[in-house]
């Protein structure tokens, strides 16, 4: 049996990177799902390929407006009737050294990379059935220093927190388990979402990479096989934790 057999799934982030990797990796594990993205055309692109492997639902949407939230999950319980994995993945990593952060560029973080996770949990806990997975993907960032990084760092280990805090609230209502997962340098377009260039993103894995003692960037499919062990019932154990996957940087350091 596969498994994800029978679940129904909800995706954010997923027309492109780690969060289109999970996608696909849900469906071939068994699970149904509805993915949630900004951008129309990536998301129309994403449906497309990721039909193949299963049954997919798409829904445009904005992480930052909570009306796109409620859609989301009205939608997905409309048609499915409960939500057993709300894995929340979108997100932004724009950098600007501390002189240079405006409230403009810390709201604009937090709004989409902590606001937009805390309520879409919110929205979903009504519909999360017993022994439901949460899955919050971080980032290292939440845990090392890094030049230029510090509203992006602490927007992540605020996203870290209610892998805690919510876990505490929400395994007492029905067993539900929250999760997190903090890639370290993973191979996304989410440089180039940043502003970077396809040749500046390229020169900025290179020097990242440097740091890694695997010398070389995470594959957005590393990832999601960790998403699917937390979605499901083989991480019953497990419970606010965090799994770490970013090649040895934060533990060993660059060798």
């Amino acid at each position: 049996m596969k498994r994800l057999e029978g679940k129904i799934a909800i995706i954010t982030g997923a027309s492109s990177g780690i969060g289109l990797a999970c996608a696909k990796e849900f469906l071939l594990e068994g699970a149904k799902i509805v993915i949630f993205a900004r951008t129309e055309s990536t998301l129309k692109q994403a449906y497309e390929e990721l039909k193949k492997y299963g049954e997919v639902e798409a829904v445009l949407g904005d992480m930052a407006n909570l009306s796109d939230l409620d859609n989301l999950v009205n939608t997905t319980v409309q048609k499915y009737g409960k939500i057993d994995v709300l894995l929340l993945n979108a997100g932004i990593a724009k950098g600007a050294p501390i002189e240079m952060v405006t409230p403009e560029f810390i709201d604009e973080t937090f709004n989409i990379n902590f606001k937009g996770t805390y309520f879409a949990i919110q929205k979903s806990v009504p519909y999360l059935t017993e022994n439901a997975s949460v899955v919050l993907i971080t980032s290292i960032s939440n845990m090392i220093g890094q030049h230029s990084l510090s509203i992006y760092a602490a927007s992540k280990a605020a996203m870290r927190s209610l892998a805690r805090t919510l876990s505490r609230e929400l395994y007492p209502l029905r067993k539900i388990r929250v999760n997190a997962i903090s890639p370290g340098l993973v191979e996304t377009p989410i440089l180039q979402k940043a502003g970077l260039s396809g040749d500046q993103a390229q020169e900025m894995i290179k020097m990242l990479q440097e740091y890694s003692p695997m010398k070389r960037p995470g594959q957005p499919e590393e990832i999601a096989k960790a998403a699917v062990f937390l979605a499901s019932a083989e991480s019953s154990y497990m419970l606010g934790e965090e799994i770490v996957i970013d090649g040895g940087q934060s533990t060993i350091g660059s060798v």
